[in-house]
């Protein structure tokens, strides 16, 4: 029914204020339209305040919200920044133990001297008399 409200015609209003002014006669007709523009006036007015109370209201919360907001983003880049600096740590470390483990393989793959090797290049060799073997010995008859 309210959707037949919205559809009224030039000439279907013209009708009802026809059967207005028949009905409440032509000296009431003024104050009725005074009276519903009254109505109107402190219809929107009220509408108005609700609106205007509501956005009070949840002005609080939006400021809340911002805070929020805000709070959660510098927190978040606080984290971020953290996390680059552990990670380019972690770049940093992992780059220097790959060094070290490249020098260490370079090295192994060298021929290597241990310290017994030197030091037996550098004591000179002893002359040892030549084994020989026992001989036996002669039974006496």
């Amino acid at each position: 029914m309210a959707l037949h409200m919205l559809f009224i015609s030039g000439g279907e209003i013209v009708l009802v204020m026809v059967l207005a002014l028949l009905f409440f006669g032509s000296k009431a007709i003024p104050d009725i339209a005074k009276t519903l523009g009254k109505g109107m006036r402190e219809f929107k007015k009220a509408t108005n305040e609700i609106k205007r109370e509501f956005e009070d209201n949840t002005g609080d919360f939006k400021r809340d919200i911002d805070d929020i907001r805000s709070t959660v983003k510098s927190e978040t880049q606080k984290i971020s920044q953290d996390i680059d600096q552990v990670s380019s740590r972690v770049k940093y470390e992992t780059n220097k133990l790959s060094d070290e483990v490249e020098k260490v393989s370079a090295t192994e793959t060298e021929p290597k001297k241990t310290e017994l090797s030197q030091e037996v290049e550098h004591t000179t060799p002893i002359e040892e008399e030549p084994a020989t073997e026992p001989t036996p010995e002669k039974k006496q008859d």
